[in-house]
């Protein structure tokens, strides 16, 4: 692997001040280096990536054992070392396929859970299952991380199709998010989603039991109320919810890959199972093209390549995700878990340093809110953010078709100019057009020079429905398995987080007066003294 990373290095050096723009002179440059899939385009012309850097990038990828690894992946091996887990998250949105896992068939009991969660989404939504006010109007969501992210952003995503009743998100154990989201609601319309596998996650417990307080303020049995997303049944049993609204899935799906099953309740109970099978068929669709596709039109494998070459060949340790999409609002928030954390690790699968660095910072906002923000540093900031864009051809608002065709615009203008830049010359004459002259002219022009050579890769697509959002999930899922493979980290572990949370339990009692701080360091009891009051 060393000298197809050297040979990339080298590549980069000998073309690293080469204008983007250049690239283009021959006139094929945008139909060369676009992918498509399922009506879904992929264009990444606007990179410094040529022909020669392409071939050997996807030497790398060969030379990764890619090809292999994703054999390996999606016949369920246990490609998650640290945890001994297969990693099939994959299977939840193509259950019609038997999938052999320790001689059991995994789809039979996948497409049992999945029956049981459209009954009761059906039940929910026509009214047969009517709680204790006579009919359920909203849903409230309890989790965190995985089991928030996803369906809190897919909800918001596909609300042009929601048809059953609201859906709300309570993640944080900050008490004034479950204060702020229960305002206003009816405890007996209420039915509440508690999604923890193991029934323990702190937050997400400690939420619940603020929720069936409040509930049970006006329910004689608020438990009743409750529907659960674990795996921990006789947890789920002490808590008072039934058998028939728990619904668990296994661990070889990891949280943050987990809105396809039982995660996905949420979404299923606002746009149906219906819409929720379209969700589903998106995913298995561009599952179907990542494994067929030759890498060169693979769009999870370009994708994570055009990652690779700005992140660990250029350098550039930040990423813009930016949906012209109000509806994606919460996507860059999801990437960030979804990449973020898979792909933020220091170690090889042997345990050994990497020689480079892993994941970058992924961040973003919705156009065009963020070109009143951030934009100015991506334009004319010291440091280059490679940014990726995401777009609708149109909008599910015929009547404000003007307003889609503003945001397009500016969407399509971001990336040119990001691309095109505005030289010394031409901010001169601009500037001298207003009158300006000798010394001042020169100061003010060099204000409005924007260096210009700055990558980016856009997503285009139709409209945004069940069935795209799917595809544009599953891409993004393949495109971290692809960087992992090439790092040769491992994308489906988490031990990051659990220091925190560790260090968290044994501080709790320090606060309430119940420990002392010995062995803290002087930082931190401080802080806890002024915690204490």
């Amino acid at each position: 692997m060393n000298q197809h990373w050297d040979a990339l290095k080298d590549h980069h050096a000998a073309v690293e001040g080469r204008p983007i723009l250049d690239l283009f002179e021959d006139g094929t440059r945008a139909a060369e280096f676009t992918a498509r899939a399922d009506g879904m385009i992929l264009d990444f012309a606007k990179t410094n990536i040529d022909a020669r850097g392409r071939a050997l990038l996807l030497q790398l990828a060969e030379a990764a054992g890619l090809a292999d690894k994703r054999a390996a992946m999606f016949a369920g091996a246990k490609i998650n070392e640290t945890e001994g887990r297969a990693v099939l998250h994959t299977a939840l949105r193509n259950m019609d396929t038997p999938l052999m896992v320790d001689g059991q068939d995994v789809t039979i009991a996948l497409r049992e859970t999945h029956a049981r969660m459209t009954a009761f989404a059906d039940d929910v939504r026509t009214g047969r299952f009517t709680g204790q006010g006579g009919k359920i109007t909203d849903v409230v969501n309890i989790g965190i991380g995985g089991s928030d992210l996803g369906p809190a952003m897919a909800v918001l995503a596909l609300a042009p199709f929601h048809n059953g009743p609201r859906v709300h998100f309570i993640s944080n154990v900050d008490g004034a998010h479950a204060a702020d989201t229960l305002q206003g609601l009816n405890p007996e319309t209420t039915l509440v989603i508690v999604a923890s596998k193991t029934f323990t996650t702190i937050e997400t417990m400690t939420n619940a039991e603020t929720v069936r307080g409040w509930m049970a303020q006006k329910v004689a049995n608020p438990a009743a109320q409750f529907a659960a997303v674990s795996t921990a049944a006789e947890k789920t049993s002490a808590f008072g919810i039934a058998s028939e609204r728990v619904f668990g899935f296994e661990d070889w799906v990891g949280g943050r890959y987990s809105m396809w099953g039982p995660i996905g309740l949420s979404l299923m109970l606002a746009v149906g199972p219906e819409g929720f099978a379209a969700f589903l068929r998106g995913g298995a669709a561009m599952d179907a093209h990542f494994r067929t596709a030759p890498f060169a039109e693979n769009l999870p494998v370009l994708l994570a390549l055009v990652g690779i070459w700005h992140n660990q060949i250029c350098g550039y340790t930040t990423r813009a995700v930016l949906p012209y999409d109000q509806r994606l609002s919460r996507l860059p928030a999801y990437l960030q878990q979804l990449e973020m954390e898979s792909n933020g690790k220091r170690v090889a699968m042997d345990g050994t340093d990497l020689p480079y660095h892993s994941g970058p910072v992924v961040w973003g906002e919705p156009g065009t809110n963020g070109q009143h923000a951030f934009y100015q540093l991506i334009h004319q900031g010291t440091r280059v953010v490679p940014c990726e864009f995401l777009v609708a051809r149109r909008g599910h608002e015929p009547d404000l078709a003007h307003q889609h065709l503003l945001l397009v615009s500016n969407c399509l203008a971001q990336s040119e100019a990001l691309l095109r830049g505005r030289s010394l010359a031409e901010a001169t004459a601009i500037m001298a057009k207003k009158g300006l002259t000798g010394a001042e002219l020169d100061r003010q022009a060099r204000h409005r020079v924007f260096p210009g050579n700055r990558p980016s890769t856009t997503l285009a697509y139709d409209q945004l429905t069940p069935f795209l959002l799917g595809q544009i999930i599953a891409l993004y899922e393949h495109r971290v398995f692809v960087e992992g493979v090439i790092l040769g980290i491992n994308s489906y572990d988490q031990w990051g987080v659990e220091l925190g949370k560790e260090l968290a339990l044994a501080l709790q009692p320090m606060l309430e007066g119940k420990a002392d701080t010995a062995g803290k360091d002087g930082s931190t009891r401080q802080l806890v003294d002024w915690a204490r009051g």
